[in-house]
């Protein structure tokens, strides 16, 4: 996985699987959310936005099935993997 951490006043962390086209996103409220499906185009934008805030609401938020990451498990989205509407706020750390 690539882990970024990111100067944001919404994101702190910003973690990408494009074998599993899996984003996982840490919020500054801690908050750790996995999002599934989501287009390594995606996240190289995300990552280049000036406003990484601003992309996630625009671009991520309620276009991606996701799931919130408790501890070291991740809590089981549903069978169809459905959207959700409610939203929060290992590998080499780089700084962007």
């Amino acid at each position: 996985m690539d882990v970024t951490a990111v100067a944001s006043a919404t994101l702190s962390i910003i973690a990408y699987d494009g074998s599993l086209n899996l984003l996982q996103l840490e919020f500054r409220s801690r908050a750790v959310y996995h999002y599934f499906g989501v287009p390594v185009a995606v996240h190289e934008a995300l990552l280049d936005a000036p406003s990484k805030g601003s992309y996630f609401n625009q671009a991520i938020r309620g276009r991606y099935p996701f799931a919130r990451v408790i501890g070291l498990q991740t809590v089981e989205p549903s069978a169809e993997l459905q959207f959700q509407s409610e939203h929060p706020g290992g590998a080499p750390c780089h700084a962007r």
